[in-house]
């Protein structure tokens, strides 16, 4: 690895979790101004913007054009991740692990009277840390010191953070903490996992992911209808599926 490589080894990651504690300040200190009217429309306006970031890349993974034809794919990668994903989260019930997960931070941080800590814990990391970006990013930081992929994100994640923060109160700049946990685990293991992640590989991840971000976007409009953490193992099976078959 060359000298350039290994000064900005992860890197990206470092710039994406100072993005949200950042974003984390900003939107705790906006919220104050905001009454309960105001926090809700913001929520729910939040959860429509990741409705459309979920449907944007879940159509860009089964849309394809071909001439002047239209083709939709995917349907079965879909349908196979998602159901072996839910058995197996269920199983696990990572949902409730990422809650407890989520408590215990709120004690920790002296956050106990905020009510709304570990919904808005739970929700920002998941749709921060979900997605082919943060996977495809943490690669190229990790392989060829490469962050121009998390800076992106880093800006994505700084918005997204913002908003929720002024509707859901600072569990939510503790997103940072999961991603700082995934990206930097995907950054050391990067020459391991390379050679793995394929473009099949990658294109699932990045069609499944986009379907969960969808998911977290309900959850944000309608009220917790999903417990999207425990469909989180439809990611690992639609990279297996990859290579099957």
């Amino acid at each position: 690895m060359k000298r350039r490589e290994i000064e900005m080894f992860g890197l990206g990651t470092l710039i994406n979790v100072v993005a949200i504690i950042a974003a984390g300040i900003v939107g705790k200190l906006f919220g104050r101004l905001l009454n309960e009217r105001c926090q809700q429309t913001l929520n729910q306006a939040c959860g429509i913007c990741v409705l459309f970031l979920g449907i944007a890349g879940a159509m860009e993974g089964m849309l394809k054009v071909e001439g002047t034809t239209v083709i939709s794919g995917g349907t079965m990668l879909i349908v196979g991740s998602l159901a072996l994903g839910a058995l197996f989260g269920e199983i696990l019930n990572l949902e409730d692990k990422i809650e407890r997960f989520g408590e215990w931070l709120k004690q920790k941080t002296g956050n106990a009277k905020e009510k709304s800590f570990v919904e808005g814990f739970v929700t920002a990391s998941l749709t921060v840390s979900i997605g082919a970006m943060a996977i495809v990013g943490a690669i190229e930081d990790g392989i060829m010191g490469d962050i121009s992929i998390l800076v992106t994100k880093s800006i994505l994640d700084f918005i997204i953070i913002i908003v929720m923060t002024c509707s859901m109160g600072k569990g939510c700049a503790f997103s940072a903490i999961p991603v700082a946990i995934l990206q930097g685990s995907v950054t050391v293991l990067a020459r391991v996992i390379k050679p793995v992640m394929t473009e099949a590989a990658l294109a699932n991840l990045s069609l499944v992911g986009s379907i969960l971000i969808f998911c977290v976007g309900v959850n944000l409009v309608w009220g917790k209808k999903i417990r999207v953490a425990n469909l989180l193992p439809a990611i690992v099976v639609a990279v297996g599926m990859a290579f099957v078959g």
